[in-house]
């Protein structure tokens, strides 16, 4: 799958959300884990990318469904704006 450059930068950005897990990212672009990964460690700079690793394998942050509280079953705050195709609609 070939990423432009703003689904590049979206996807930095919901990695590094840490209410944002990653099976958000993969619903919406279709990228697993794995592949987030690659792409965070390719884009970042290495200490920026080493920060971003600890934080999330930390526990801290709650990048995986199942550290998440189990009554949470969305991907978003019912505040945020629904967001379709990647672009952000107006209310």
């Amino acid at each position: 799958m070939e990423l432009n450059i703003e689904q590049i930068d979206r996807i930095i950005e919901m990695a590094w959300e840490d209410r944002t897990p990653f099976e958000a990212i993969e619903f919406q672009f279709g990228l697993p884990e794995k592949e987030v990964i690659k792409l965070m460690r390719t884009e970042l700079k290495r200490s920026s990318f080493n920060r971003w690793r600890k934080r999330v394998n930390s526990g801290v942050s709650q990048k995986h469904l199942h550290k998440r509280n189990p009554e949470i079953n969305r991907f978003k705050c019912t505040l945020q704006r629904q967001i379709t195709g990647n672009k952000i609609s107006k209310r």
